[in-house]
């Protein structure tokens, strides 16, 4: 008799203590869940190329104690986007804003193809600047942890610009000076590793990626993180329309399909990030992306074209508009040329496999055979005998021509020659060895007073050689003396029309 006494007594000693097993019971899971997300932290830190620490609120890097060997130096930093003709247009567009704010432009290395989008300006559509310059950062450090780095400077020729009309800095530079990080697995050659395993600060991975992406907003004397973009902006200079609203607005189904408020309006980027500006003392402008294209009478994001009363930015202007390859790919597609196709040739510049370009397979194959007809007149007026010479540069890999005009093509040998290009012939090996060990995006630019106390023989294992069959490819194309067909639509075939207006390739 004495159980339901003792089931009763306990039962409601159980329920008067309820509430406090919960709590005690939820304390300790939230104990474990903090240690296993504290866990989780660390392995993943663990697995970053450079130490790191805490976030802080005060940032050494913007302190008086920052950085000697940049004390004085203004930086331009900016978010590029999509595949390399945009951001080769976007490298233009920094160094002229570069220009005219007086600052030294942070050189990026040549993004994957498409690994950060912006979006549509003409459909109000596009990511934020600070959403783009975060995802370069990112980015940039997954190129760094894949031994995958190569910068903008290593690729294109900026060391006229630098020596004359513009300050340049690569990344790399810029990150282990002021922001203290290793960035040796970024490296191929000796001076890399130098500079790159010195650093002025104690490495902050989270602080930096923060500043310049703009994540802890504008900071006085330090970072001024621009948020305009093509929905409400466009960048002019010296054209006395400040405030005025550019021709190219949302129309009023757009504003109602999208519940877009935008308002365009054309402001001077001189006036806006220049002396007197809340910009101007800022050690760093970071910009987003300065992508810009003719739309409708007027441009997306940036209409500079020129510069009447600034003599300096007109001649500017004339220079960006053709940048070169770097000499190691100019001297392979010129070697391909002479000795390996060693006739007068045509190249055909052939976009079938990406976006837009695969639905017009019939419009990019006819093209090509118009061309061929002419030829084949012109040659036969001036009596000239033998199969015409085609280079053929496409996406479209050989094993899957079965079916297509380039088949047709290259099953008729006495009509027509073809050559092709892949990235493991070993012409283009030996060129990106070359290209890479020429170190030209650190040698183009600012390098640390303190250099010649570092040990320029310090050797870090090299990053994985670059992909520069495209450049290689077009550089083959500026030697056709016979001509060029490009995809209509592709920037590519506008770089390359843009290189044999310029005769890059002098055989």
């Amino acid at each position: 008799m004495d159980w339901p006494v003792s089931r009763s007594r306990w039962r409601k000693r159980s329920q008067r203590n309820k509430p406090l097993f919960l709590l005690s019971l939820s304390l300790l899971l939230i104990f474990f869940l903090a240690v296993f997300l504290s866990s989780y932290a660390e392995i993943f830190r663990s697995l970053l190329p450079f130490p790191t620490k805490t976030l802080d609120a005060r940032s050494p890097q913007c302190g008086a104690g920052g950085a000697p060997d940049l004390a004085g130096e203004r930086f331009l930093w900016y978010a590029p986007h999509s595949g390399f003709s945009n951001q080769l247009s976007e490298l233009k567009n920094a160094i002229l804003m570069a220009a005219i704010l007086n600052r030294t432009l942070i050189v990026p290395p040549v993004l994957d193809h498409h690994a950060v989008a912006l979006g549509s300006c003409p459909k109000f559509r596009v990511a934020s600047p600070t959403e783009l310059r975060t995802a370069v950062w990112d980015h940039i450090m997954e190129l760094v942890r894949a031994r995958r780095y190569v910068s903008m400077a290593d690729i294109v020729d900026l060391s006229l610009l630098a020596s004359s009309m513009v300050k340049i800095i690569d990344f790399r530079v810029f990150a282990s000076t002021w922001c203290g990080l290793n960035l040796e697995r970024a490296c191929f050659a000796s001076l890399c590793c130098a500079v790159s395993k010195v650093g002025s600060l104690s490495g902050n991975f989270d602080q930096c990626r923060s500043l310049l992406s703009g994540l802890q907003g504008n900071i006085d004397q330090c970072i001024y993180a621009i948020q305009d973009d093509c929905r409400t902006t466009v960048w002019t200079y010296q054209q006395e329309n400040e405030g005025i609203l550019d021709s190219f607005q949302p129309d009023k189904e757009l504003q109602k399909k999208k519940k877009t408020s935008y308002i365009r309006k054309r402001r001077d980027v001189y006036k806006a990030f220049g002396p007197e500006s809340k910009a101007e003392t800022a050690t760093i402008l970071a910009f987003g992306s300065l992508f810009t294209s003719p739309y409708k009478s007027s441009e997306l994001y940036i209409d500079i074209h020129e510069a009447p009363r600034d003599t300096r930015i007109q001649s500017l202007l004339k220079e960006i508009e053709f940048l070169p390859f770097v000499p190691e790919i100019m001297a392979a597609g010129k070697d391909f040329a002479v000795n390996k196709i060693k006739e007068p040739f045509l190249c055909a510049q052939l976009r079938l496999l990406d976006g837009q370009f695969k639905n017009h397979w019939r419009a990019t194959f006819s093209a090509v055979d118009q061309k061929l007809k002419t030829l084949n007149l012109e040659l036969k007026a001036n009596k000239v005998s033998g199969p015409i010479h085609i280079f053929v540069m496409t996406d479209l890999p050989m094993v899957n021509w079965t079916g297509t005009y380039l088949a047709d093509l290259a099953k008729d040998a006495s009509s027509y020659r073809l050559y092709t290009l892949l990235e493991s012939d070993e012409l283009v090996v030996q060129a990106a060895k070359k290209l890479m060990a020429a170190e030209h995006g650190l040698r183009s630019g600012f390098l640390p007073r303190n250099l010649d106390g570092m040990d320029k023989n310090n050797a870090c294992d090299p990053v994985t050689l670059p992909e520069i069959l495209l450049y290689i490819e077009e550089a083959v194309c500026s030697c056709a003396s016979l001509g060029f067909v490009g995809t209509a639509g592709s920037t590519i075939a506008e770089s390359i029309e843009v290189m044999r207006r310029n005769n890059v390739c002098k055989l």
